[in-house]
């Protein structure tokens, strides 16, 4: 489950599988294609490679925007990303990254006003390429008005066996500082450790089978300063409904695994199958499955095609109405950390430019990409609905439409 915390009053995390960036890779020509298959709210991290050894990413530049809107959340902005080779073994790369948040969803309609904030991100990196290995080395910055990030980032490649066997490794560690509008005294902090280990075979000259672990660390204040949770009071004339502040443990670890299977069709397409079980120490236990196919026709253009679904159960210590103020230790009430699931479909058309299109560029692809994401959740209630009964109003269920358009010119 891929969840990236955006901060603010009364701040919702971004849904599962969005603000991912999935890159995938399909032979062609005994290359690869490149193809960014972009989820909206996370810097471009496009790379291409050959199959047959590792090499340093193409010399590009890629420029995006991104829309995500659903459940009175609207989130834009765009992306630039620059690579430069230094010669043969060296790369290195920027990126710019904005995006502008406004929100008016049903967890703030319930408990504060809707509100607007931006966020800035600027990464830098460098990638060494030693014999058929790859190291890259990045950090990043981000910034909000009550909210500022940095974290520091290590991937290590090595291809083996005739190079028909390439493992990955790599270790992240992010400084978060958190604040609250309005509150100038209050300061939390937490520090995040995330390690990754994958491993793809070449089974055939069709097909590819990669394994993924992932164990993520985190220590420190970790739920959302505006975020409450609701409880009941018993008066004369009925139980009620009133509020207190989230109150998360400090500490997290989660665990995810996954294997995909990636099988290229006689016809230049290629048809892939994914599966990932993520399970943490909060009680969240979460599947997802996937499946994409990719289609070339009339040599410069590419039709991708996915279904996703992902499930979870709910943290331990989350309930959508709590009996009584300071009912359990540890308290949350943020629909992300409930029992849901989800199910998306994404439709994704880009067009290959000709390698002589544009004087000095050598090639180029334009791509647009869309998804229609359905959340259905089984234990967190629409509290807006304040004309019904606490614990009988409807069960919460929305709909999301993420848009990317992607322009990648390579030099």
């Amino acid at each position: 489950m891929f969840i990236r915390p955006v901060k603010g009053r009364a701040a919702q995390k971004v849904f599962p599988g969005v603000g991912v960036v999935v890159i995938e890779q399909y032979p062609k020509r005994n290359n690869v294609i490149q193809f960014c298959r972009v989820w909206g709210l996370s810097a471009l991290l496009c790379f291409s490679g050959n199959s047959n050894s590792a090499v340093l990413p193409e010399d590009d530049v890629s420029l995006l925007y991104h829309r995500y809107e659903g459940g009175g959340m609207k989130i834009d902005g765009p992306s630039v990303l620059i690579r430069k080779s230094m010669g043969s073994q060296v790369s290195v790369n920027a990126n710019y990254y904005v995006d502008k948040v406004s929100s008016a969803s049903v967890d703030v309609l319930a408990t504060a006003s809707p509100y607007r904030e931006e966020r800035t991100e600027i990464s830098v990196g460098v990638d060494y390429l030693i014999n058929k290995g790859t190291v890259s080395l990045s950090f990043t910055d981000s910034d909000e008005s009550d909210f500022a990030a940095q974290s520091f980032h290590f991937d290590l490649s090595q291809d083996f066996f005739g190079d028909l066997t390439t493992l990955n490794i790599g270790y992240s560690r992010g400084w978060d500082e958190v604040g609250k509008t309005g509150a100038v005294n209050f300061s939390e902090e937490a520090d995040r450790r995330h390690y990754r280990m994958g491993l793809t075979q070449v089974l055939s000259k069709t097909a590819l089978l990669t394994f993924s672990y992932e164990l993520i660390s985190d220590e420190g204040y970790l739920n959302n300063p505006y975020r409450q949770v609701r409880f009941l009071v018993q008066d004369e004339g009925g139980d009620r409904v009133d509020y207190q502040d989230e109150v998360y443990p400090h500490t997290r670890t989660s665990n995810a695994l996954a294997v995909k299977a990636t099988h290229y069709l006689p016809y230049r397409a290629a048809l892939s199958g994914q599966y990932r079980f993520f399970t943490d120490s909060w009680g969240i236990r979460a599947h997802t499955a996937e499946l994409a196919y990719v289609h070339p026709f009339e040599n410069q253009w590419i039709l991708d095609l996915k279904y996703r679904y992902y499930q979870q159960t709910s943290a331990d210590f989350y309930q959508d109405l709590f009996p009584y103020r300071d009912a359990q230790n540890f308290l949350a009430r943020d629909k992300e950390l409930s029992r849901f699931s989800s199910n998306s479909i994404g439709l994704g058309i880009s067009y290959e430019f000709p390698e002589t299109a544009w004087g000095q560029i050598d090639s180029g692809t334009i791509s647009i990409l869309y998804d229609y994401m359905l959340f259905d959740y089984d234990d967190f209630r629409n509290a807006v609905r304040q004309d019904l009964a606490p614990g009988t109003e409807p069960l919460y269920s929305f709909n999301a439409d993420v848009t990317r358009l992607l322009l990648n010119l390579r030099y």
